[in-house]
């Protein structure tokens, strides 16, 4: 099968994220405003997949994701795949992962906690063996799985 026969329509220029737990997918466009875009996007979900059982996938042309979104993403969905398309080829790919620290990606939910009283970013210390998110300011730790974002 050729690269333009595929089952989610090729694109010449942009972005693809792959492997996104099928559950996560509209959450991932949504975080990404991809339905303010005027490019072409392409959202499949329920995709067969030998890693994940099921997976979504996002196609988004003549779009390159910065840093910062792509942190976002791996919020929500880390150890997607991101894909860089360079006329019809894969020029980069990188499993999305979630850094040591995230800034202004996520909301405290401890009520009395600064950044939810004064007009300042949310900085969090991420431990990725335990899953947990520790508040920079206030201390307060949470499962990143159950994270509100900003």
């Amino acid at each position: 099968m050729s690269k333009k026969e595929r089952l989610v329509a090729a694109i010449e220029n942009g972005s693809v994220i792959d492997h996104i737990p099928t559950e996560k997918t509209y959450q991932v466009a949504s975080l990404l405003k991809l339905g303010s875009l005027s490019t072409p996007v392409t959202i499949g979900f329920n995709y067969q997949s030998k890693r994940a059982g099921l997976k979504g996938i996002i196609k988004v042309s003549n779009r390159f994701f910065t840093p910062e979104e792509i942190s976002q993403v791996s919020v929500v969905a880390p150890n997607a795949v991101l894909n860089i398309i360079k006329n019809y080829e894969v020029v980069e790919k990188q499993t999305i992962e979630t850094p040591d620290e995230l800034r202004g990606i996520i909301r405290c939910n401890n009520p009395k906690c600064i950044t939810n009283n004064e007009p300042m970013s949310t900085i969090f210390h991420v431990n990725k063996k335990n899953g947990f998110v520790r508040c920079h300011y206030c201390d307060k730790e949470q499962d990143i799985r159950k994270v509100e974002l900003a």
